[in-house]
């Protein structure tokens, strides 16, 4: 899966990663809210190191198209069907990386964006192998809408980050709330797996998490970045 995104100068880059990691519970304020969240592994205990997951590529997609929610969750019955936005500060790898230290990270950044978690809770909560589903389908990871490089970004721990639902603030604080530095983020993934050219890591996501629906339009705002804005659908039933 690939999409193509502009940069600040805008010449447009292709976006393919190999993988996308993502960082739980990396705001305290996202921590306190453990429990309206109420999926497995996910406590209000403060983590001792970066709490790693994955989402696969076919979740991408560009600014102004639709987060899809399946038609196959209805099968299930569930009493709440609950599907949620996340806003989140999105680092694109640039170059081959293994085992890079804390003060050398920010040099093999591509750049920044704005990205949205989208978190199917129901599978998050039921699903015996984890949270693997629940964040990796179709559609579930809208980005964009420009790629900022660090040179332009200003300080990355210091950017104003929210999110509005339908026009209403829903999310909102800063990216130096953070657990979990972004120079520590980086080389902590990169001891764990090489990350390649176009690699994304996503940093975690404030308080404020909360439900979607068909009609819906999602706005992530990232201060020195812009707004990635989605509107949300619902699949027609397949049967």
């Amino acid at each position: 899966m690939s999409l193509f995104l502009p940069t600040t100068s805008g010449e447009p880059v292709e976006i393919r990663p190999s993988k996308i990691i993502a960082l739980g519970l990396n705001y305290l304020e996202h921590i306190r809210e453990s429990k309206s969240v109420n999926v497995q592994n996910f406590t209000d205990e403060i983590p001792a190191e970066p709490v790693l997951f994955s989402k696969t590529p076919n979740v991408l997609i560009g600014p102004g198209e639709p987060i899809i929610l399946p038609s196959f969750l209805g099968d299930y019955g569930f009493e709440e069907c609950r599907t949620d936005y996340e806003a989140e500060l999105a680092i694109i790898i640039k170059n081959r990386i293994k085992n890079i230290d804390p003060n050398e990270a920010l040099e093999h950044v591509m750049g920044f964006t704005c990205f949205n978690d989208i978190s199917q809770r129901n599978l998050q909560r039921t699903d015996k192998s984890g949270w693997f589903r629940g964040k990796s389908l179709d559609t579930f990871g809208p980005i964009g809408p420009v790629i900022v490089p660090p040179e332009e970004i200003g300080d990355p721990q210091c950017l104003d980050i929210r999110c509005r639902l339908n026009g209403k603030l829903v999310q909102e604080s800063n990216t130096r709330h953070m657990i979990f530095k972004i120079p520590e983020l980086i080389s902590f993934i990169s001891r764990n797996f090489t990350m390649e050219p176009g690699d994304i890591i996503i940093t975690g996501t404030p308080s404020g998490v909360g439900p979607i629906k068909e009609g819906d339009q999602v706005e992530v705002e990232i201060e020195n970045i812009g707004t990635l804005m989605n509107p949300v659908k619902k699949e027609p039933d397949y049967h």
